[in-house]
């Protein structure tokens, strides 16, 4: 029986442009609460910058920075720190790759550096609506969640198997592909957070759907009880999940959701 329903935001529930059919949702919504269906979103990104599409929906949860932050507007249920001994270690290694664009995230905001590229920190804030531009890494006080990553895109799987071998132990590289790429905690992934969330709200994994378009998304999908890749997920997506769905630009999660308050 479906209680909850978790979705990616880029390139699954966001337009290419990050918008979404609004008046759409909320019709849906409403009706997924009158069923006891709760909606929930399951990203890589910052909590902050998720709240910033649902500032109409106070209640709605959020499994941030791929699992290791699950909050609300007033509730912190989960959070996943690497330890102080692993950021330096990590740190360390991703120094000696060339070409990478580092953002250290916190629970309280991003970080990179005074010599990251200006456009780069423009764009950042996009995604990072706490980012904070500072002298050191070394001078952070904050609960380090995740390291984002910005590579050339022709070097993002070369990198990340590079990576998979460097921080045995300490992190696990995960992309989306294009030049982008997350090094989270091991074992913490979207999955694991909605797993983690389940307990809170006495709903198991098999009573959930779930909606993605990238390599972070396919422990939720196989994990749940149903798994909707997007038309335009990458290929291992669509191998894990149960069926797809239109692309995001033609709002395929809202479709299905529609379709599922149907059947």
């Amino acid at each position: 029986m479906l209680k909850l329903i978790a979705t990616d935001m880029d390139g699954t529930f966001l337009r290419d442009d990050m918008t979404y059919d609004e008046a759409k949702f909320a019709l849906l919504y409403q009706q997924l609460q009158q069923r006891g269906i709760r909606f929930v979103v399951a990203s890589g990104n910052q909590y902050y910058q998720l709240r910033s599409f649902f500032k109409d929906y106070p209640e709605m949860i959020y499994v941030a920075e791929n699992g290791a932050y699950i909050r609300d507007n007033q509730h912190v249920y989960a959070q996943h720190a690497f330890s102080a001994a692993a950021v330096t270690q990590i740190l360390a290694k991703l120094e000696t790759i060339p070409d990478l664009k580092l953002l250290v995230c916190g629970a309280k905001s991003a970080y990179t550096l005074t010599t990251t590229d200006p456009e780069h920190v423009k764009l950042a804030r996009h995604y990072y609506h706490h980012l904070a531009v500072i002298d050191r890494f070394e001078d952070i006080d904050d609960d380090i969640l995740k390291f984002a990553i910005t590579c050339p895109d022709e070097r993002t799987e070369a990198i990340v198997a590079e990576l998979r071998t460097a921080l045995v132990g300490l992190g696990e590289p995960t992309s989306s592909g294009h030049g982008d790429i997350d090094v989270i905690q091991p074992g913490m992934n979207k999955a694991a957070g909605l797993q983690e969330l389940g307990q809170v709200l006495g709903i198991e994994l098999a009573d959930m759907a779930a909606f993605g378009d990238g390599g972070n998304d396919l422990e939720m999908l196989r994990e749940v009880g149903l798994g909707v890749a997007m038309e335009n997920a990458q290929l291992p997506v669509m191998a894990v999940a149960d069926r797809t769905t239109t692309t995001n630009q033609e709002q395929g999660v809202l479709q299905t959701i529609a379709q599922l308050l149907e059947d």
